[in-house]
């Protein structure tokens, strides 16, 4: 079992920027990666959950969140808001009987069907196109 450490990813930027998930919790099968804001309700959270289910099933998901914030300010008193936000909620299942190998392939295909070269893929999620 991995010991809970920082994960830094990179984002999509023209010059691509570092963020760098801590450690906030780990707790039943959720561990917990917070990039801190300057308010929590601004934090971006990355959560990795695992659990074997029915039939030595397992079951792994990783969530990010990432909220924009704004400060309103209204009567002079500034107040930090939530305007929107994105999330990804991507879902793995494997077979107890699964090889290390076929877990790794099953990761690296999805790790390399999000890269920004897979047109498709990127046009339908990232440009919000549909595929015709």
């Amino acid at each position: 079992m991995a010991q809970a450490a920082n994960i830094t990813i990179y984002d999509r930027a023209p010059t691509p920027v570092a963020h760098t998930f801590t450690p906030r919790d780990v707790d039943k099968g959720v561990a917990t990666f917070v990039e801190a804001a300057t308010v929590p309700m601004g934090d971006k959270t990355l959560s990795i959950r695992w659990r074997v289910g029915e039939n030595k099933r397992y079951y792994y998901r990783i969530v990010l969140t990432y909220p924009v914030m704004v400060t309103e300010t209204v009567n002079g008193v500034a107040v930090p808001k939530v305007v929107r936000g994105s999330l990804a909620d991507v879902n793995f299942r494997f077979d107890e009987s699964c090889t290390e190998q076929e877990r790794k392939d099953t990761v690296g295909m999805i790790a390399t069907a999000l890269a920004s070269a897979v047109e498709v893929i990127n046009s339908t999620l990232v440009k919000r196109e549909g595929i015709w």
